[in-house]
């Protein structure tokens, strides 16, 4: 396939970035669309130009680290599938694609595709540990777990922390990431004991990175790879209003 790339340069966080063009030629419909990147990469080496700069690690949908904006959508046009996982049998000879980074004030630009989401790993931070003593995991497993329970903490686990929430949201709200976090613990007989003041941490913790609040639109829902429902997030909700009723 030979395709038409309009990708985002920038040099760091405070320079003006913006979109350049590339052809990228002899691209297998079978690559993903990391794969895609790097054979770009390689034709800019041959030609002695600097290599576009992007994140990715496991290549298997796991880390969350791929995360760029193709055409406008988190992740791309592919639903329930990360960067990585997308195959560029979605897309036809000749397109024209647009690739941007994620984009909030939450997530400083790096360079070029790679954005700074360490604001991620302080919101989980301020969640603290769990209280309860388990042992080994022997004893963990015997502490009895409701069915109904542990599959919406399942549900919620699943969450990567990509981002891709963020990017889609027009206030570029991480509810739907802090709210995952939050469900998996509170859906557990473990995360009891901190229940409440962990959601009021988190959140204060999500505020303070600058993202924005939730006007129920669901973008979030639509593109997350993972497909957590915005159901957390009116969990953490109820949550929230507890903590404060019982002066957490």
């Amino acid at each position: 396939m030979d395709l038409t790339l309009h990708i985002w340069r920038q040099e760091d966080a405070r320079a003006k970035g913006g979109l350049v063009t590339y052809r990228v030629r002899d691209v297998s419909r079978d690559s993903s669309f990391i794969e895609m990147i790097d054979v770009l990469n390689s034709q800019l080496a041959d030609k002695g130009e600097e290599p576009v700069a992007s994140d990715c690690d496991c290549l298997e949908g796991i880390c969350g680290s791929c995360s760029l904006v193709i055409n406008g959508v988190a992740h791309g046009p592919q639903t329930g599938t990360t960067t990585c996982q997308l195959h560029m049998r979605s897309f036809k000879e000749g397109d024209h694609i647009t690739v941007e980074p994620f984009r909030s004030r939450g997530f400083p630009i790096i360079k070029d595709l790679v954005v700074d989401r360490s604001a991620f790993d302080r919101i989980i931070q301020a969640g603290g540990f769990i209280s309860a003593n388990t042992g080994g995991a022997p004893d963990a497993n015997a502490i009895p777990v409701p069915k109904r329970s542990s599959d919406a903490a399942m549900d919620a686990a699943q969450c990567i922390g990509c981002g891709a929430c963020v990017a889609a949201c027009k206030n570029s709200s991480a509810m739907l990431f802090v709210a995952a976090k939050v469900a998996h613990m509170a859906n557990l007989p473990q995360g009891q004991a901190e229940r409440y003041q962990r959601v009021k941490n988190m959140v204060d913790a999500m505020d303070k990175e600058g993202f924005g609040n939730c006007t129920n639109q669901y973008e979030c829902e639509a593109v997350c790879p993972k497909d957590i429902s915005a159901k957390v997030i009116a969990q953490m909700n109820r949550d929230f209003v507890k903590a404060f009723v019982q002066g957490e």
